[in-house]
C-alpha cells in the first residue's frame, strides 16, 4: 500500500472507533462510574473488616448487630433464641428453641449487596438529592428484608432441615437479590435523569 491509502485507513479506522465510542458512549461512562464506585466502596469495606482479627475468631460489628435484631425479630415470632459467639471461627452462633440451626458469618450482613445497590445508582446518575434519599432508604429497606430473611430461613431450617440447601443457596438469596433488582428497575424508571429525560 502507498502513502496515501495508509493514511486513509487509518483515517477511516480512527473514525470508526470515534463513532463506536460516540455510540456506546452512555453505557462507557456508566460502566466506569459503576466499576470505579464498587472497587472503592469494596476497598473501604475490606478496610473494615481487616479492623477484626479473624485468627482471634473476631467477627466485626455490624454482623453481631444483625444477629441481635435477627434474634429478636425471631423472638417476636414466638420462638426461643440465643445467640452465641462461635469459639472456633468469626461467626455467631443461632440457636433455635435448644437447636443449633445456624451460624451467621459476615457475609450473611448483606453489606457487600449494599454495596452493589449503591454502585448501580450512583453509576445511574440522578439529582444528588434524589440519589441520597433513594440510596438511603434503600441500604434501611435491604437490611430490614435481610433481617427478615435470616430469620425465616432460621424457622424453615428448624422446621424443614432436609431442605437446608434449598432454602439457604437458593430460594432466599434470590429474595435479596431479586429486590435489589427491583430497587435498581424502580430507580431507573422512576428517580434516575434517565427517567425525566426519557418521555
Amino acid at each position: 500500500m502507498d502513502a496515501f491509502t495508509i493514511k486513509m485507513y487509518i483515517f477511516v479506522k480512527n473514525n470508526h472507533l470515534k463513532n463506536l465510542f460516540l455510540a456506546y458512549k452512555p453505557f462507557l461512562v456508566f460502566l466506569f462510574k459503576f466499576l470505579t464506585t464498587y472497587v472503592v466502596l469494596s476497598f473501604c469495606y475490606q478496610l473494615y473488616l481487616n479492623s477484626f482479627d479473624i485468627k482471634a475468631n473476631e467477627i466485626d460489628g455490624f454482623t453481631e448487630i444483625v444477629a441481635d435484631q435477627t434474634r429478636w425479630l425471631t423472638e417476636k415470632m414466638g420462638y426461643e433464641v440465643h445467640i452465641a459467639l462461635h469459639p472456633e471461627q468469626p461467626s455467631v452462633k443461632f440457636i433455635l428453641n435448644d437447636v443449633y440451626i445456624s451460624r451467621i458469618v459476615e457475609g450473611c450482613n448483606a453489606l457487600a449487596v449494599m454495596i452493589l445497590f449503591m454502585a448501580f445508582v450512583i453509576a445511574f446518575k440522578g439529582n444528588i438529592k434524589k440519589t441520597i434519599a433513594f440510596i438511603a432508604l434503600g441500604i434501611i429497606a435491604i437490611h430490614l428484608l435481610n433481617i427478615i430473611r435470616i430469620a425465616l430461613i432460621s424457622i424453615a431450617i428448624y422446621h424443614y432441615p432436609q431442605y437446608q440447601h434449598f432454602l439457604h443457596g437458593v430460594l432466599f438469596p434470590l429474595v435479596i437479590y431479586g429486590f435489589v433488582f427491583v430497587l435498581w428497575v424502580l430507580w431507573v424508571k422512576k428517580y434516575s435523569s434517565y427517567a425525566t429525560d426519557t418521555p
